[in-house]
């Protein structure tokens, strides 16, 4: 078994011996304040209901799920009175709330991969173990009280919970892209600051407000992050239709007989991968599949096609005048300034030129001599960049791009990039 998938394992291991744990004690012993449990169960399971559109590779398809689980592991009290449910019981209730949420999902096909769940788990376990046994204790109560400290209590164990989930995504994601660790934490970091913070912040104003008010704080408190949800579905299609079309304006160069068949996405795909190992952030990972996709653009403009579309064989001052002209062609379609420029200095000295366009340039022309002819062209192309890093190809580029082949090329990219 590779070293990834042992990893992954261990993850999803852990968390049914924690799901197990945490039904087989509740039916055990049985369920304290039912009430409670059935309730934060039935916002979870609507949580699992509401991620219909969630894109496969979404960072949190459920948020207000999420949001639930937590505000549940970090529940004190109800109305004014203490709680007596243990980390066991809260384990077993989320399992139970994302398994019966996830059922209609499977029985169309779309059903969620075991990650999120085996995530949520592990999380909210963590989050329970560190608030049920001190608040049970007493000890939270006698030195913080009821006010703010208990509140700026509650935040600090959602932050330390938040980093726990993004170690532990940014594990399963190394384990299964083989992609360096540091930059994967650092984009799960980053998300935090999105839908990560909205659903912490939501977990903590649910405990908080039904500690005070009772359960029907619950469907109050849960309209602010649901809007939030479809406002980010909004955005997500938008910037799918956006990606559409810039895929379809790449696909022209294709369909006029300017470039091979799938050249475009093959160098997309590449150029992440490789954007990726370098530790690029998810916004310029954005701009680098774009620029990629469109990079060829430039040929549509020529009067006289390249041979095989092959910009790589061309002299240096052809292939500037044609990644001149990519950048004029892409700045009219509406594409974002920082693709535009990707485009239209992909062919400049690379000790001039941003990552995103040293990157470009180096993927497209090993793909240009490659040719897809076999391991043997794959060997030769990467053997003749590197005898280009003296001037055209960045030698950090090509050794990124050497590892990214080693390990199988660009596959799994797309659900890294995008997430």
């Amino acid at each position: 078994m590779r070293p990834g998938a042992r990893t992954v394992g261990t993850v999803h291991g852990a968390a049914l011996l924690l799901g197990l744990a945490g039904v087989g004690s509740t039916l055990w012993y049985g369920v304290d304040e039912p009430g409670n449990a059935l309730a934060f169960g039935t916002l979870m399971v609507l949580g699992e209901f509401a991620r219909w559109g969630a894109a496969p590779d979404e960072r949190e398809p459920a948020p207000l799920a999420a949001a639930g689980a937590l505000a549940y592991a970090l529940l004190g009290a109800s109305a004014g009175t203490a709680t007596t449910h243990g980390v066991l019981q809260i384990v077993a209730v989320v399992v139970a709330a994302g398994l019966a949420g996830i059922v209609p999902h499977l029985a169309r096909g779309r059903g969620p991969g075991l990650g999120h769940l085996a995530r949520r788990v592990l999380t909210v376990g963590f989050a329970a173990l560190c608030f049920q046994p001190l608040y049970n204790s007493g000890a939270v109560v006698e030195h913080l009280g009821q006010g703010p400290p208990y509140a700026l209590f509650l935040v600090l164990l959602l932050v330390l919970t938040a980093l726990c989930d993004a170690v532990l995504a940014a594990l399963v994601l190394r384990a299964r892209t083989g992609f360096p660790y540091g930059p994967l934490l650092r984009d799960e970091l980053r998300a935090l600051l999105g839908i990560g913070s909205a659903v912490c912040a939501t977990g903590t104003v649910m405990a908080l407000g039904v500690a005070a008010a009772g359960l029907w704080a619950l469907p109050v408190l849960a309209v602010p992050l649901l809007l939030t949800q479809v406002s980010f579905r909004r955005y997500a299609a938008v910037r799918t239709v956006n990606r559409q079309t810039i895929a379809s304006l790449a696909r022209a160069t294709e369909i006029a007989g300017c470039t091979p068949p799938g050249h475009a996405h093959r160098v997309a795909a590449l150029s992440a991968a490789v954007g990726r190992e370098l530790g690029l952030p998810v916004a310029e990972l954005t701009v680098l599949e774009h620029a990629a996709l469109m990079h060829d653009i430039g040929q549509l403009s020529l009067v006289d096609p390249v041979a095989g579309g092959a910009t790589a064989l061309l002299p240096a001052e052809e292939q500037r005048r044609i990644a001149l002209l990519g950048g004029e062609v892409v700045r009219r379609t509406g594409v974002p300034e920082a693709v535009a420029v990707v485009v239209e200095r992909q062919a400049d000295p690379y000790r001039e030129q941003p990552t995103a366009a040293r990157i470009v340039r180096a993927v497209n022309a090993y793909d240009d001599l490659a040719g897809g002819d076999g391991a043997g062209a794959a060997l030769d192309a990467l053997e003749r960049l590197r005898l280009g890093t003296a001037r055209d190809y960045h030698p950090d580029v090509v050794e990124c791009l050497a590892r990214v082949l080693a390990r199988g090329g660009a596959a799994g990219v797309t659900s890294v990039a995008s997430g």
